[in-house]
């Protein structure tokens, strides 16, 4: 199982290198309104850090979002989702493998450039830590969560705007306890209770995730 995991992995790593694209979009789009809100609410350091946990996580949530729709969509249209179906490898295995590239390739540049954050937005240096401390375990869950809505509903046409409605739902715990989190650095507290409970949210989804793909895969294709 872990050479299959590997290899989803390594295969929607190189498809993604050749589409670069469809990698760096979400990305631009991540910066594109971080960068757009000191300009738009002016430079003053205590009100960007006022709401920049806000500012953070709506980006973070709709980039999320951006690049979750093809996800499963380019292996309906050409088959490969048919092939995987039929492997001997189980279903949800190869689901899990799909939803780690996903993150690896939207949740781990945004890590990377949290230092950016750190300077557009006049974080401190506790605030810029809980920054990457909650993107570090919430994107990973935005990747799982998303995933079902978008094996509901890879066989739709034109399904962008249901999946946005099934899934935003299920991201609204996270927003809320990442934003407490930050906001509670910014301040000075302690926030290892949130990040408590956005682990516990990345566990169950971690676990609960693939099977629920790949029962919605099943049904999707026939």
């Amino acid at each position: 199982m872990l050479s299959a995991i590997f290899q989803v992995i390594r295969r929607e790593l190189l498809i993604a290198f050749r589409r670069q694209a469809d990698v760096f979009n979400p990305l631009w789009f991540f910066i594109i309104v971080i960068t757009l809100f000191p300009l738009g609410v002016g430079p003053e350091p205590n009100l960007l850090a006022r709401i920049a946990p806000g500012i953070v996580w709506v980006a973070a949530l709709l980039a999320a979002l951006l690049s979750l729709e093809r996800l499963f969509r380019d292996d309906f249209v050409d088959g490969s989702l048919e092939q995987m179906l039929l492997m001997p490898t189980p279903l949800p295995v190869l689901a899990f493998a799909k939803m780690v590239a996903h993150w690896l390739l939207t949740g781990v540049p945004l890590l990377l450039i949290s230092p950016l954050l750190a300077i557009l937005l006049s974080l401190d240096w506790q605030t810029w830590q809980a920054v990457v401390l909650t993107l570090l375990i919430g994107t990973p869950t935005l990747s799982f969560l998303g995933a079902i809505g978008v094996a509901l509903t890879v066989g739709l046409r034109k399904g962008g705007v249901l999946l946005s409605l099934l899934i935003l739902p299920l991201y609204i715990p996270v927003l809320i306890f990442a934003t407490s989190a930050i906001d509670a650095a910014s301040l000075g507290m302690a926030f290892n209770g949130q990040l408590a409970l956005m682990g516990a949210m990345l566990v169950g989804s971690a676990t609960l995730a693939p099977f629920a793909v790949a029962a919605s895969l099943r049904i999707s294709v026939q």
